[in-house]
């Protein structure tokens, strides 16, 4: 299995700098390569203290500087905040500077805040995702641009620094909603997974999301990238009570930057799904649903967080895992910790684990109707 890092720029409640934190993201991401991590990723975000790396392109230009071998993921570039014709030469340039290492995520967004401070209508998001795309991976075969749709209309220019070699087979999305997926297949881009929702309903879309790729490409979809916020401690009292302040924390920010307690989504055209956060945070409760966050995610003593890799590749055959280390104003030296745990005593073992495919999906589990679901991100 491929290991790879994530770094997310968290400066929750404004809590340090924001000098201070880009110095210990960056001296983070630059132990990647030395501690034996096979990739370096980034998040693209705007406007607030949720992550702030508005150019993700541009932040891992600067880790192909940096780096030698290490491959360089986006996690993801939202496309309907770009244009696409910029966004192609941005994504060539990158891979021309690296020498072909990116890895390349492509997503929509969901963020209310970030499509108003772009001045878009978020109702939108999914046909300029889908035009943008297209647009996109195919000027990245080809080496030009053309495109003619009802949001996108770009005529025939090159794209300069020429693409040098596919992106075909690393390529993947971003996809929460279930409506997503057939579209990606569609697209013939792998899935990013964000853990957020019950694993047998990510195993369920997954398989319909491989039948659909199937027959629209002839050929086998790829395995996914799994992310996972992670937390690893020698002691397991430890790593819990820590796993859940800090995960915890983290998705306290996801909860006010996405404004999941107002009825906004389920009001907005393709983001129905993302929309029942606000019934379930009703329902049960903001501790219950940070709580179901948290055991999504991979915590614990190095043995217990290599069960739960195991387990998420058992249920999903991803052939990527990509940690994320440092998160919701965790302390500079517990990242640090935490990473260099992780990389010695969890990732060598990982990274001889068989890429196989994924069991069949489980049946939902008994009272599955109480899960707390669209745990949207």
């Amino acid at each position: 299995m491929h290991v790879g890092m994530a770094s997310v720029f968290q400066n929750p409640k404004r809590g340090r700098s924001d000098f201070e934190v880009y110095r210990n993201e960056l001296r983070l991401a630059e132990l990647a390569e030395p501690l034996g991590f096979e990739s370096v990723w980034g998040v693209e975000h705007h406007f607030t203290d949720y992550t702030m790396c508005p150019d993700v392109l541009q932040f891992l230009t600067y880790m192909a500087g940096r780096t030698e071998r290490a491959q360089l993921g986006s996690m993801v570039v939202v496309l309907p905040w770009h244009d696409p014709m910029r966004a192609a030469e941005e994504i060539a340039m990158l891979d021309n500077i690296s020498g072909g290492r990116l890895i390349l995520g492509l997503g929509r967004g969901a963020g209310k805040v970030e499509f108003d401070g772009f001045r878009l209508p978020m109702d939108e998001s999914r046909p300029r995702f889908v035009e943008s795309a297209e647009m996109v991976l195919r000027g990245l075969e080809t080496g030009y641009c053309e495109y003619d749709g009802a949001y996108v209309k770009q005529p025939r220019a090159a794209i300069r620094p020429a693409p040098f070699k596919s992106f075909r087979g690393r390529t993947y999305a971003a996809a929460v909603s279930p409506e997503s997926l057939p579209i990606m297949a569609r697209l013939g881009v792998g899935i990013l997974i964000i853990p957020q929702k019950p694993w047998h309903e990510v195993a369920k879309e997954l398989e319909t999301y491989r039948s659909v790729y199937q027959q629209v490409n002839g050929v086998d979809a790829p395995p996914p990238v799994s992310a996972g916020w992670t937390f690893c401690d020698t002691n397991a009292e430890r790593a819990r009570e820590q796993a859940r302040r800090w995960i915890g924390g983290y998705y306290e920010t996801v909860l006010d930057h996405y404004q999941f307690q107002g009825d906004h989504l389920a009001k907005t055209k393709g983001y129905e799904y993302y929309g029942k956060m606000s019934d379930k945070i009703a329902q049960y409760g903001t501790e219950t649903v940070i709580d179901y966050f948290a055991n999504l995610q991979v915590w614990g003593t190095p043995e217990q967080c290599y069960d739960k890799i195991v387990d998420i590749h058992r249920r999903t055959g991803n052939s990527h895992y990509v940690g994320v280390f440092s998160y919701a104003g965790m302390p500079w030296d517990e990242a640090e910790r935490n990473m260099r745990l992780f990389a010695a005593e969890v990732m060598p073992t990982l990274k001889k684990l068989e890429v196989t495919a994924p069991a069949p999906p489980e049946p939902a589990p008994a009272g599955a109707g109480r899960d707390v679901r669209a745990l949207g991100f």
